[in-house]
Formats: C-alpha cells, structure tokens, sequence
C-alpha cells in the first residue's frame, strides 16, 4: 500500500502502511511531521490516527520515514548547539504531542562529541584476520554495492529492520557522494578479499565548508574487533586531516558502540527518542 500525505491544521505528515514489525507484529510508521505550531500539530496528529484506525492498523512507529534507511526519532534532549549535517531535527514540542496521544518511547539514542587528540591516541590492540583501508575514491556504484549486502546482514538483526531494494539503497546513497572525502571511509577486508565491516564519515559542513568536526556517521561489521579498528583508523585520520573533533552520530543507547563511545571519552549533547503506539 502506497504512502498517504496527511494535511491538517496547516501541517502534514505521511502514513507509510507498511512498515516495519515492533513487538513481533507488523506496524505502520507516521514521518515526514511538519507543523507550524502545537495545535496545529496536535489537528494533525488527531487526524492521522482516524486515518490509521479506519485502514484497520494496530501499531504505529514514530516518526520513522517508512524505515529505518531513512529518517526516523526525535531530538529530545539537546546541549542547544546546532545541528549536524544530515542530522534528524523538529520542533522542540513535537515529542510532547505524541506522547500526548499515547505514544511511549520504544528506543533511545544519543550523539556525543570527542577531542580527536584523545580518542585517536590509544590504538586498539593488532587485529586479527583483517585489514583496515580507507576508500580510493574510485567506482563508487560498486563500492556502495559491497556495502548494500554487508548492511543487509548486519543491521538485519536490529530492531525495526524491514528490507529495501538495492536500487532505492543506491538512490538514497548516491546523491551524498559528492559531499563524502573518501579518506575517511574505511573497510575491513579478509585476507580472501571479503568485506568485513565499513566505516562512513563525513566532514560536517553543516559548520561550513573549513569545519573542524568529522562526523562517524554509520558504520557496520561482522568480525569481532573489526568496528574498534574502523573507529580508530577513522580517529586517526581525522586527526591527520587537521580536524580537531569527531561527532559519534545516532547511536542506540544498548549498542556496543554506546560503551565504546563513552570509554573514548565522549560526551552526550543530544539524545533522540522513537515512539510507538498500539491503536486500540
């Protein structure tokens, strides 16, 4: 079933049917929430759930732009500072709204920021059955390939997981490229040429294009070791690069990458929420 813009109150937002399953049973998700106020919103909110009882859906995800490929949580706690480039934003009311209607948080996850002079001076203990190199920059559509079919087998396992096509991975992905310096993503390879885990960062031009921030954006693994060894090649080049702080972006509050962050001494200035909501 396609998605369904919603229009209330001088707001809109999207009904994606067919979203990902929570709690072992399908759910659709609302994203996409633009209001000029509160009330407004909260119009808005009232009508999208009359719009999902009468399609006969149980369980809603928010805000999540049909998956988690693409936008989804609320910025619920912050330092103030401004956001970083690709960064989810909203009106500070808009999580107050939905838990208004009954929304309860359903994930936490936060982003911290580190001094690279800190965090790139311990390196991780040698690795074993794999390399760490950083991207040559050259034939980008098979490198996101290779990327696409590690992501699948990685983030499989991750709560709110629904599949996408490669084609509209690669639609999403390609169109970034041209903001990306292919010396700070990094791949952890096999001795048999098989890709273990890749790192993403980005410089944040959010700042402007002489930044000294670099973003850890994404990155995944299936080797033991390999995500410490991508983070600290990534640290580490960032430093060379003259940047002077790394932003560890969007991560689960229960993932290993939580612990890690705080052991490399990094300090949370935003925390997101995901809501979800059983329709009675």
């Amino acid at each position: 079933m396609d998605p369904i813009l919603i229009r209330a109150g001088g707001g809109r937002l999207t009904l994606y049917p067919e979203g990902p399953e929570w709690q072992g049973a399908p759910a659709a998700t609302l994203g996409n929430f633009v209001c000029p106020d509160a009330a407004a919103g909260r119009a808005l909110l009232a009508e999208a759930l009359a719009q999902a009882r009468a399609f006969g859906i149980r369980q809603l995800i928010a805000p999540m732009d049909g998956d988690t490929w693409h936008s989804y949580r609320f910025v619920t706690e912050s330092d103030g500072s401004p956001p970083f480039l690709l960064e989810p934003s909203n009106k500070p009311f808009a999580p107050d709204l939905f838990a208004e209607a009954g929304f309860q948080p359903i994930g936490r996850y936060f982003s911290a920021r580190v001094a690279l002079d800190r965090t790139a001076a311990a390196p991780p203990p040698p690795a074993e059955g794999f390399t760490i190199t950083s991207w040559s920059g050259e034939d980008p559509a098979a490198l996101f390939g290779q990327v696409f079919d590690l992501s699948v087998e990685a983030f499989s396992r991750n709560a709110f997981y629904r599949p996408i096509r490669r084609a509209d991975f690669l639609a999403m992905y390609m169109p970034v490229l041209p903001l990306m310096k292919p010396e700070l993503i990094f791949f952890a390879t096999t001795p048999e040429g098989r890709l273990a885990g890749f790192l993403f960062g980005i410089p944040n031009y959010a700042e402007g294009p002489q930044t000294k921030t670099a973003i850890l954006k994404t990155y995944a693994s299936l080797m033991p070791g390999a995500g410490r060894h991508l983070a600290h090649a990534f640290h580490s080049r960032a430093r060379a690069l003259g940047y002077d702080t790394a932003i560890h972006a969007l991560i689960h509050d229960d993932n290993l990458s939580a612990m890690r962050s705080a052991v490399e001494g990094a300090e949370v200035f935003r925390r997101y929420t995901l809501f979800g909501l059983r329709l009675a």
